[in-house]
Order: structure tokens, then C-alpha cells, then sequence
């Protein structure tokens, strides 16, 4: 009897958690973001509506912070001093500080001291190209001292100068090989650019808290924004993969 007693004993409790969860899920309410309805089908095109502003953010950010970052990482491999010590100057400042803190600075400091307008999607841009740029410094200062000096030598032997070292023989190599890293801060760019929602861009993140004032549904809504990031992060991380193949970046030197 006490063994069947002991064994007994846990029933109450799981039946409590079973009406508990129950309970949960009574309260959901996915009506929000249902397609059937025509009140769930307008939220997701609302929500869908900071799609573009989100890829276009990302991809215009990510093509300056690339170009920076080549411009701040060739100082670093220069011979003299000071080159050096002003392209470490640069990373290690602009690397210190947060992107959300970077972003607030842009958009609320930079027009006190330029005395220019800056829109909330410039700042954006601004922002996240400036705090992506230190990475990508130092992403492009690795893939070109990654490159043999024998193909400095072999360049120079036939006449190039050393711009077009740099630019027909180092740099075609160098950018095969740290395309998985390009690939990588293009993902980490898609989703610090959630922060930009702070200054009032409507992209994705934006959307869905503006949805949720009005629904006062913030688990439906906001995984519907999961899904969205994932839906994205997952296409953009199989183009980089596509891409790395056609390249051969991912086949061993």
C-alpha cells in the first residue's frame, strides 16, 4: 500500500501542469497574425512592410563598411610606423563601442557638430558601417598577410608596381579566402540592424513593436518576427554558401 501510495502521489501535480499549460494556450491568440482572417492577413503585411527597409539598410551599410574597412586595414600592413599605429587607433576605438550607442551618437550628436540633417535611414547606415568597418579591417588585414610572400615576389619580378600587386594578384586571393568572413558580417549586420528601430526606422523590428502597442499581442507578434529574421538569415546564409562554391573559398590553398 505505501509503494502504491508513494507512486500515486505525483498525479495531482502533473494534472496541475497539464491545466496550467492549458490554460496558456487558451490565452494565445494567433488570430493576429492569421492569414485566414483578414485582421491576421493585414498585420503580416504590415509586418512584412519592414522587410525591404531591413535588406536595404544591411546591404547599403555592408557594402560601405567593406569598403572602409579595405581603406583602414592597407595602412595597417604598411612597413612605417605611424600608418600602422593609425589604422590600430582606428580599430581599436570604433571596435570599443557599442553599435546601439554608435547609433544614438549618429543620429542625435553627429548633425550638432556638422550642422547637417541626418535622415533615421543615413544614420542607420552610418552607424552600422562605421562599427562594421573596424571588423572588417581586421578581416581583410588577415586575409592578406594569410597570402604567401612568394606571390609579392613573383608580382614583382615581372614589372607590377605595388598597387597592382595589391590589386591583380593579393587582393583576388585574399577576398576567396576570408569570403566566409564577409559572408559571416553580412548575417551579424541583418541583425544589428534591429538597433536602427530605437531612432524610429521602419524596418522589421520597428514594425513589430508598433503591432504590438495596437494588438497587445507581443508572443504572436514577435514570433512572427523570429521567423521572419530566421526565413532571411537563412536565404542570405545560403547565397554566401552558393557563393563560396562558385569561388572555390571553401576549397583548401
Amino acid at each position: 500500500m505505501t509503494r502504491r501510495a508513494r507512486i500515486a502521489l505525483p498525479r495531482p501535480g502533473l494534472l496541475l501542469a497539464a491545466l496550467a499549460l492549458s490554460g496558456c494556450a487558451g490565452n494565445w491568440g494567433w488570430y493576429v497574425v492569421d492569414p485566414r482572417t483578414d485582421a491576421g492577413w493585414t498585420n503580416l503585411a504590415f509586418l512584412l512592410g519592414g522587410l525591404k527597409y531591413t535588406i536595404l539598410l544591411s546591404l547599403t551599410a555592408i557594402v560601405i563598411s567593406v569598403s572602409l574597412g579595405l581603406v583602414v586595414a592597407l595602412p595597417g600592413l604598411s612597413e612605417r610606423r605611424w600608418p600602422r599605429a593609425a589604422s590600430r587607433l582606428y580599430v581599436e576605438l570604433v571596435r570599443s563601442v557599442p553599435i546601439l550607442v554608435m547609433i544614438l551618437w549618429v543620429y542625435y550628436g553627429l548633425p550638432q557638430l556638422t550642422g547637417l540633417s541626418i535622415g533615421v535611414f543615413w544614420a542607420g547606415v552610418i552607424a552600422l558601417a562605421l562599427s562594421d568597418s573596424a571588423f572588417e579591417a581586421e578581416i581583410f588585414r588577415g586575409g592578406i598577410q594569410s597570402i604567401a610572400r612568394g606571390q609579392y615576389e613573383a608580382a614583382y619580378s615581372i614589372s607590377l608596381s605595388h598597387a597592382d600587386t595589391m590589386r591583380y594578384v593579393i587582393l583576388p586571393q585574399a577576398i576567396r579566402r576570408i569570403l566566409p568572413a564577409l559572408g559571416n558580417q553580412l548575417v551579424y549586420m541583418m541583425k544589428m540592424s534591429s538597433l536602427v528601430s530605437v531612432i524610429g526606422m521602419q524596418e522589421l523590428t520597428r514594425k513589430a513593436n508598433e503591432l504590438v502597442v495596437t494588438e497587445y499581442r507581443p508572443l504572436e507578434i514577435y514570433s512572427v518576427l523570429v521567423l521572419e529574421y530566421l526565413a532571411l538569415i537563412l536565404v542570405v546564409s545560403a547565397g554566401v554558401r552558393w557563393l563560396e562554391r562558385r569561388l572555390g573559398a571553401d576549397e583548401r590553398a
